[in-house]
């Protein structure tokens, strides 16, 4: 990977942290080969300069929640007011506008069916300016969640990958109850929260909350991920390619699709196509390669809709410190 912005400790801080978001500095010190002050100093810059975060998550699929994709055409006046509205409901991720700034793309996972029924029968149909509702099932997710993109560019050696892994857990694994939502609530802004602060959210004691989060990320349905601004990896386009496979060939398009490089995210999906996937490329030339070539010489496909990205207004969480201005924030993984 050549980024015209990082550096190459910089990629590799990255990945270390995508592979743990919460490892000591002087563990990914050590395997990368730096000083714990140099990646102390250069995940300072990736946060200032590189929309570095590092945030605590539930595994949707893994807890059995629906997601859902939504496609909302939009009058254009409308699109960029209704997409900063769902951003904020702590329910969405990957929210961006494409086809021009006509359409807003959006995943959400309802809390509860309620939720869902109230988003959809009542609260879009009645936004002004909506002009055309799709909510697609996610059927079954091929790449993304906790597994990261960056590790497809090969920054960190096998054995480094390795020694970055955190230690098999102590303790016995164990699904999210509603006693552990301040917890999650701290790690969701911010995943690299001290026990310390942890503790505090949470009043018990530390020793607990050490135990606590240990159950959680042992069985998986709780994870540490991170986004970031592609772009500034030299990835200065993405988009959402909304892909018809035979049905016969829909699990090996799927599983073929999850291992390229230019892949962030894959999902089978109920509605018109039966599979969505998010490509990050260099440039326009870069994803008419792709299309026209990897993806389009894959056997069982018979249909692609191409929507790039031209504004990414929410990534894992909404950060409503971004500026409006800034018109390409691409996707990581959701």
């Amino acid at each position: 990977m050549d980024s015209h912005t990082f550096d190459e400790v910089e990629l590799k801080i990255l990945q270390a942290l995508e592979i743990d978001g919460r490892a000591p500095f002087s563990r990914i010190a050590e395997v990368v080969g730096v000083s714990d002050q140099t990646v102390a100093r250069r995940y300072r810059k990736l946060v200032a300069s590189g929309g570095l975060r590092v945030v605590g998550l539930q595994d949707s699929h893994l807890l059995g929640h629906d997601t859902w994709m939504l496609r909302l055409r939009c009058a254009p006046e409308g699109a960029e007011t209704i997409a900063t509205a769902l951003a904020r409901r702590p329910d969405t991720a990957w929210i961006g506008l494409t086809s021009g700034g006509t359409e807003v793309v959006c995943i959400t996972v309802p809390r509860t069916p309620g939720d869902h029924d109230d988003l959809l029968l009542g609260k879009l149909p009645r936004t002004p300016h909506i002009v055309e509702i799709r909510a697609l099932q996610m059927l079954h997710r091929y790449f993304g969640g906790p597994q990261g993109w960056l590790r497809k560019h090969g920054l960190l050696t096998p054995d480094q990958v390795e020694a970055l892994r955190p230690p098999p857990p102590t303790a016995e694994p164990a699904l999210p109850t509603q006693d552990d939502a301040p917890l999650l609530a701290v790690l969701k802004r911010d995943g690299r929260a001290t026990y310390p602060e942890l503790q505090r959210a949470t009043g018990t004691s530390e020793s607990a909350v050490k135990r606590r989060l240990a159950q959680l990320l042992a069985s998986g349905a709780c994870y540490v991920d991170i986004e970031y601004d592609t772009t500034r990896l030299g990835y200065g386009l993405a988009a959402v390619l909304w892909i018809t496979a035979a049905p016969r060939h829909l699990h090996a398009v799927g599983r073929a699709l999850a291992d390229h490089q230019e892949i962030a995210y894959a999902a089978a999906t109920a509605g018109p196509s039966n599979i969505v996937v998010t490509a990050v490329a260099r440039d326009t030339a870069d994803l008419y390669a792709y299309v026209s070539g990897k993806l389009g010489h894959l056997k069982g496909v018979e249909h692609v809709e191409t929507a790039p990205f031209s504004r990414r207004v929410k990534q894992l969480t909404y950060n409503p410190a971004k500026g409006r201005g800034e018109r390409r924030e691409q996707p990581r993984r959701t």
